[in-house]
C-alpha cells in the first residue's frame, strides 16, 4: 500500500513518532518520511533505526512536506505550528496523535487561520508503558483504533486521505467530534490509567511484596508504569470529561464497600458478576 501524501514530516521522536516512522517505512511504496526531534541525541537514535530523514532543524524538517504530524505534548503543539508555519507549504494537512482533542483544535484554530493550512485530529490508540524511541516499533499500530476528529470541517477529500493514511499502517478508523472523543476516551483509556495507578500506589506500599503477586496484579497495574508527566497532562487537559467518571467510580467502590462491611456476599457476588459480565466481551474469541 501507499499513502496520499508523498512527503510526510512527523515532529516528535518518541515512541510513536518514532514508530509512525518506522511503519511508514515498511509501506510497499514508502514515502519521503522527515522526522523532527529537538535533541541530537533522539536523532541519532532514529538514524541507528534506519529512519535516515531524522534532523533537529525543523525548517528543513517541514519544507515539501504535505502532511505534518505532531507528535509531541499536546501542552506544546501550538507553540511547534507556530514556529513550523514560515516553512510549511500552503495545502499541508496538519494532525496528531494527541489523547485529547478539544485542546488541539482551539489553540490550533487561531494558529492557522488565515494561512493555506488544515487540521484534523488523530488518536491512534496504540502505546505502550514503555517511553521514547528505544520502544518504537513498525507494528504499534497493527488493528489499533484510530479516532478522528474534523470539527474545523476539513474537504471530505482531505479527511478521507487521512483515513486512508491510518488505515494504511494498520489501523481501524472511526470519526467522532472532539468533545465526543474526549468522552470516549476518558473512559475507555484515561480513568483506566488512573484506577491503575491508584492500585499500584495502595497494592504496592511494601514494594517488596510485589514478589509474591501473580499475573493479575502485573496486569492491573501495567499502565501505571508509564510516563507520569505525560499521563498527568493527559488527565488535566481532559478532566471536563474524566471527573465525572472518577466520581462513579468512587461511588461504585461504595458499593463493594458497603458488602464487605455488611458480610453481604451475595451483594458482592452480584457486583463482581456485573463486572465480568461487561468485561467478557473484550476477550478474543477461542
Amino acid at each position: 500500500m501507499k499513502t496520499d501524501f508523498p512527503t510526510i514530516t512527523i515532529l516528535g521522536g518518541g515512541l510513536l513518532g518514532g514508530s509512525l516512522a518506522l511503519a511508514l517505512a515498511a509501506l510497499e511504496t514508502p514515502p519521503l518520511v522527515k522526522l523532527w526531534a529537538r535533541k541530537g541525541e533522539t536523532v541519532a537514535a532514529a538514524r541507528e533505526l534506519g529512519i535516515t530523514g531524522a534532523t533537529t532543524d525543523l525548517s528543513a524538517a517541514v519544507v515539501g512536506t504535505d502532511l505534518l504530524i505532531l507528535a509531541v505534548p499536546v501542552g506544546s503543539m501550538a507553540a511547534l505550528v507556530a514556529q513550523a508555519i514560515p516553512g510549511l507549504p500552503g495545502a499541508c494537512l496538519i494532525t496528531d496523535v494527541g489523547s485529547v482533542k478539544r485542546t488541539p483544535h482551539e489553540s490550533l484554530r487561531e494558529i492557522i487561520r488565515g494561512h493555506d493550512l488544515h487540521f484534523i485530529g488523530s488518536h491512534p490508540m496504540a502505546g505502550s508503558e514503555r517511553n521514547g524511541l528505544i520502544a518504537a516499533s513498525a507494528t504499534l499500530f497493527q488493528n489499533a483504533a484510530c479516532l478522528l476528529t474534523n470539527d474545523e470541517n476539513v474537504s471530505p477529500d482531505l479527511a478521507a486521505a487521512l483515513e486512508r493514511f491510518w488505515q494504511a499502517i494498520g489501523c481501524r478508523t472511526a470519526w467522532f467530534s472532539a468533545a465526543g472523543h474526549d468522552e470516549l476516551v476518558a473512559r475507555i483509556s484515561h480513568l483506566p490509567h488512573l484506577i491503575a495507578a491508584s492500585a499500584a500506589r495502595i497494592c504496592l506500599q511494601d514494594s517488596a511484596a510485589g514478589r509474591f503477586g501473580g499475573g493479575g496484579l502485573r496486569d492491573t497495574t501495567r499502565v501505571a508504569a508509564g510516563n507520569p508527566d505525560m499521563w498527568a497532562e493527559i488527565v488535566t487537559e481532559n478532566r471536563a470529561a474524566l471527573i465525572g467518571p472518577l466520581q462513579e467510580t468512587i461511588a461504585d467502590l461504595r458499593v463493594i464497600l458497603a458488602s464487605l462491611e455488611h458480610g453481604d456476599q451475595e451483594q458482592a457476588r452480584q457486583w463482581l458478576a456485573t463486572a465480568k459480565q461487561r468485561r467478557d466481551p473484550l476477550n478474543p474469541p477461542l
